[in-house]
């Protein structure tokens, strides 16, 4: 039922219809009035009695208050201020126009021997026009934000400093209406902060309904991880929508504003915190040398290269196969180089890794120190359904960059590598393994190169994860789809996984397989039951019918694990960071990788994909392809066998793998 407009309401919203001209004429139009009226006042009140505005010549000082203070007013910006936003600075201003107003009148009075204002009634002057000035304003913001948009009441949980500021910009502001702080601290519950009451957490489920709160805003970026975690777990059982203010080094480096407000971090779930960085690990290949980044454009790329360029290396090469890519990654870092002064070049080069004479030349034309190896396709689905180019970019582009790397006299070559290389059910872990024994093969052949890889599971956010997905399905109304209730997957945040591998490299000797600390698996499903409950909604299940989303179990996709292992075997070592462990493996002479490389690069050039996934079972220990070969190409010939070609290596394909 729509409420039905009053007088005032109707005058209100024509008041915000009027132009900007004509609303500072009005605010000129109270200054006229309440600037003498402010004069008289204090005279009054000195006088103890109603003064006439006639006797002993007031009238000229009235005159002159006023004639002296608008222009003043203008020169300080106060006829620009919109008053429905107005805040400390406009505050200041008034304070300001008041206070030369006051010194004018006083000098004047001075001068003339004025009896009737004295030192005092100038006082009390600028009391008063400060109040009449600066109150007629922020009672017109009262009237106007209270006729405005319909504004949702928040609980602000955090009634600290950022809290503070959070709810004086939101009151500032026009979406949300501050109603309640929540904290955890019982010396501040109970006590009133810009007006409004700090209550304890325990009360949440009943301010909800009172106060009709619909969202709960997180102010406290500076707490850890865990305690973010214990916060969000009490907030859960609300079932309304909970938001966070942006993380405290974001504040503090400008790259956000307090009233930002951003849908949980998802990392926060997690509830571990990220171990500080061993500074010595990440200066050592990076600091003062020429490094490179192969896929600097993709998730994991771009975030070393973020974090690389912090680490003031002389160079930093961005190789990437898409255009766009390259030029978006190009752009942040020169903005980043820009803003922080930094004296580190850019060089933005296009380019795949299947072109062994390329990345040789520009390996040893720009004299790169470290390369940090992350081009590779990685989306189980989309890698099974292309079998042939999964091996050609996973195994063939890392054996020819690392080549290169060797011919050009590189120090460090670091290969991103994941958990799902090991004990592989698909053709995206298996090339992967079958990369990190390219590797350990090269430094097992003799190698004035370290050659190292840097194993880890999913990082939250990246492209192909769940929890963008998750977000997106959410904010479309559902269903979540998730493929099996009990599948687990170990998650880092994107950040996390880039210093590690940064620092991994740095302890490499040659053939090493780093491991992360991964910390807990989650279960997807429960995370994503969690992700629903958060954004205030809930879950529509067997139990809740009438709920908001529905989580849809769709099944294990094709060559798809219920859960992941980091580890081939159990012998592992500690390292010199608690969350880095090296991995003690078997591998292959590499005599033995040579011919099974060569018989592989066959059997792709000719498309006989049952060759190739033999020769990956043969040499990736615990490949058990989980269903027939998928490869849509494949399909597609042997389905219409017309359209098979005699299965000759074309030039382009042979050039491609052995420049």
């Amino acid at each position: 039922m729509l409420k039905k407009e009053n007088g005032t309401d109707r005058f209100l919203s024509s008041a915000l219809q009027l132009s900007r001209g004509t609303k500072r004429l009005v605010m000129l139009a109270a200054d006229v009035v309440m600037i003498p009226l402010a004069l008289w006042s204090a005279v009054s009140l000195q006088s103890g009695r109603p003064v006439s505005p006639g006797s002993d010549g007031l009238w000229y000082f009235l005159a002159a208050a006023l004639i002296f203070s608008v222009p003043v007013f203008v020169r300080l910006g106060l006829y620009r201020a919109v008053v429905r936003f107005m805040g400390t600075r406009a505050v200041m201003a008034v304070v300001a126009g008041v206070s030369i107003s006051t010194l004018f009148v006083a000098g004047i009075a001075l001068a003339v021997k004025s009896e009737p204002i004295g030192l005092s009634t100038a006082v009390i002057y600028w009391a008063l026009a400060t109040l009449y000035v600066g109150g007629s304003r922020f009672f017109a913001r009262y009237l106007l934000q209270m006729n405005d948009h319909p504004r949702e009441r928040v609980a602000i949980y955090g009634a600290g400093e950022a809290g503070a500021r959070l709810a004086a910009a939101l009151m500032g502001g026009r979406g949300f209406t501050p109603a309640v702080f929540v904290d955890d601290s019982r010396v501040l519950q109970g006590s009133v902060i810009n007006g409004i009451e700090v209550r304890s957490p325990v009360d949440l489920p009943s301010l909800v309904q009172d106060l009709e709160i619909t969202r709960v805003l997180l102010a406290v970026p500076s707490v850890s991880r865990r305690r973010r975690q214990k916060i969000l777990t009490r907030l859960e059982s609300l079932a309304i929508r909970v938001q966070t203010m942006p993380d405290i080094s974001d504040l503090i480096s400008g790259r956000a504003r307090v009233d930002e407000i951003q849908e949980v971090d998802v990392a926060d779930l997690l509830g571990r915190d990220p171990v500080p960085p061993n500074e010595k690990l990440l200066d050592a290949c990076i600091r003062g040398k020429n490094v490179m980044v192969t896929g600097a454009g993709g998730s994991i790329g771009a975030e070393l290269c973020r974090q690389i360029i912090e680490l003031s290396p002389q160079r930093l090469l961005l190789f990437e196969l898409s255009e766009l890519a390259l030029y978006t990654v190009h752009k942040e870092m020169c903005l980043i180089v820009e803003r922080e002064g930094l004296g580190v070049e850019i060089v933005p080069l296009i380019g795949s890794v299947h072109h062994r004479n390329r990345v040789r030349e520009i390996l040893g034309c720009f004299a790169i120190d470290t390369v940090y190896h992350a081009a590779a396709y990685k989306h189980v689905p989309i890698v099974e359904e292309n079998m042939v180019e999964g091996i050609y970019n996973n195994v063939f582009g890392t054996w020819n960059a690392a080549e290169a790397a060797l011919e050009s006299g590189v120090e460090t070559f670091v290969l991103v590598s994941t958990d799902k290389a090991v004990s592989p059910p698909n053709v995206m872990g298996a090339t992967k393994r079958m990369a990190e024994l390219v590797l350990q093969g090269l430094h097992e052949r003799g190698s004035g190169t370290r050659f190292c890889m840097v194993r880890f599971g999913n990082v939250l956010a990246s492209s192909g994860s769940v929890v963008p997905l998750f977000r997106d399905q959410i904010k479309r109304g559902g269903p979540v789809t998730v493929t099996h209730p009990e599948i687990i997957r170990y998650f880092m945040t994107i950040p996390e996984a880039a210093q590690l591998v940064l620092q991994a490299g740095s302890m490499a000797k040659g053939g090493d397989v780093f491991v992360l600390d991964m910390g807990k698996p989650v279960k997807i499903a429960d995370l994503a039951r969690r992700m629903i409950h958060l954004m205030g909604l809930s879950v529509r299940d067997d139990d809740n019918p009438d709920g908001d989303i529905e989580v849809l179990y769709t099944g294990l996709r094709p060559a798809e694990k219920l859960y992941e292992e980091l580890l081939i075997g159990d012998n592992v070592a500690g390292t010199e960071h608690t969350r880095i462990m090296r991995a003690v493996e078997d591998c292959m002479p590499w005599l033995d990788i040579e011919v099974l490389l060569d018989q592989l690069l066959k059997a792709c050039e000719a498309f006989d994909c049952e060759s190739a996934r033999g020769l990956l079972r043969e040499a990736v220990a615990g490949y058990r392809p989980s269903s027939s070969i998928r490869d849509l190409v494949h399909d597609r010939k042997s389905n219409n066998p017309a359209a098979a070609g005699p299965g000759k290596v074309t030039p382009i394909a042979a050039r491609r793998v052995s420049e």
